[in-house]
């Protein structure tokens, strides 16, 4: 078979290779997943991808390496790409302040304490950089953690829910109006830090954030079915989106047909806003592992890649206080410029490489970057959350136990 020949000629055992296909298909014999697709590229050839399942379970279709699915907080990476190459036109530094930029971010407060009727609150003790908003670091926070009053305020004021009715500047100055959950610097917090950072490649550009990253990272990596919003042409191609019921049976979450993602949104969120397929992503991944560059063009300078890639917090996300949530385990695990980074396997309990970078979204999408082994893996499905199963942990230990050479 090719697909073994391309395996051996990658440095992959084809017959461990092939247990992915048997869990592929296991998954949705079982009724886990309605479908998904695994790609697994080493060395700039493809050595697995296989689609398994259903893009939507009523009308039938089959889900394939070019289903158009929600890749949520995958999303993240690529704002990242953006606002780095501003870096390197000497707009800014990284230690620089955002309030540089945003004025509404020069006078931020940190809660304390208090409570829903009055939050308390001290000023900060640094300003907000650049740096913290790429580390999650910046004090920022989501309402849907459902954790702390902070966490209550983004839902009461609709931050972290981009409202159909306002702007991304609208929205970022909403952001800006509300208390931190920490000081700069000190705790790693998932959080709207990405959107953020769309509205400051707006500020710093003058280009509309959805435009820029359009023109200058999309279109150049030849990302064809990637955007903001499913295309007319490829609706065909979208799936459905589910969770499980009470009975953990698949439940239709959002349809791919009726879906708000058939329209342009009111604001482009630059930290979960887009769509994409397997292909699209793994160029975003080949893109990553070459240096920035591919097939010809050059997007990043090789050292800027690196600097992303490079752990940024004082040790693991465990050291970084108590993390609420993230798409990755906190112990062995760092956090870079836009990317979680292995640090430790034995600490994170799960077979890899220290220097690999990964990240997942909210409907279980997931992919990592191994630059030592050469090698990127794309997982792409439909279910919300991506707590609900143990795929991506399965999906690596599988993918790295048939490594051979």
């Amino acid at each position: 078979m090719q697909d073994h020949a391309d395996a051996a000629a990658s440095g992959f055992c084809p017959e461990r290779l092939e247990r992915i296909d048997g869990w592929m298909r296991r998954l949705v014999e079982t009724g886990r997943l309605a479908g998904l697709s695994v790609t697994v590229a080493r060395r700039g050839r493809t050595a697995f991808s296989r689609a398994h399942g259903l893009a939507d379970l009523a009308r039938a279709k089959p889900f394939t390496p070019e289903t158009v699915t929600r890749i949520y907080s995958m999303t993240k990476p690529l704002t990242s790409v953006a606002v780095m190459q501003l870096y390197e036109e000497g707009r800014f530094q990284l230690d620089d302040p955002i309030a540089r930029f945003l004025p509404d971010f020069a006078e931020m407060r940190v809660a304390t304490g208090g409570n829903r009727a009055k939050i308390e609150t001290e000023p900060a003790r640094r300003a907000i950089t650049w740096r913290d908003l790429l580390t999650h670091t910046a004090g920022l926070t989501y309402g849907f953690m459902e954790a702390t009053l902070v966490d209550a305020l983004y839902r009461l004021k609709g931050a972290d829910y981009l409202r159909p009715d306002a702007t991304l500047a609208e929205v970022t100055r909403t952001v800006a109006s509300l208390p931190l959950l920490a000081q700069p610097g000190t705790a790693w917090n998932y959080s709207v830090a990405t959107d953020v950072l769309g509205r400051l490649v707006e500020a710093v550009s003058g280009m509309d954030f959805a435009d820029y990253l359009r023109e200058r990272v999309i279109r150049p990596l030849g990302m064809v079915d990637t955007d903001f919003h499913v295309r007319p042409e490829n609706l065909d191609r979208f799936a459905a989106c589910y969770v499980y019921d009470a009975e953990r049976r698949l439940k239709l979450y959002d349809d791919s047909a009726e879906t708000a993602f058939a329209r342009p949104p009111a604001i482009a969120s630059g930290g979960g806003g887009l769509v994409s397929t397997a292909r699209d992503y793994q160029r975003f991944c080949r893109f990553i592992l070459n240096g920035g560059v591919l097939d010809g063009v050059r997007l990043l300078g090789r050292k800027t890649v690196a600097l992303m890639l490079a752990n940024h917090l004082r040790g693991d996300l465990a050291a970084m206080g108590t993390p609420r949530f993230a798409e990755t385990s906190y112990d062995g695990i760092g956090f870079g410029l836009g990317f979680s980074v292995m640090l430790d396997p034995a600490r994170a309990q799960i077979i890899g490489t220290p220097g690999e970078v990964a990240w997942g979204g909210l409907a279980s999408t997931a992919f990592w970057i191994d630059p030592a082994e050469d090698l990127s893996v794309v997982l792409l499905t439909q279910l919300i959350p991506s707590s609900a199963l143990p795929i991506r942990k399965e999906l690596r230990v599988m993918t790295y136990a048939a490594l051979v050479d």
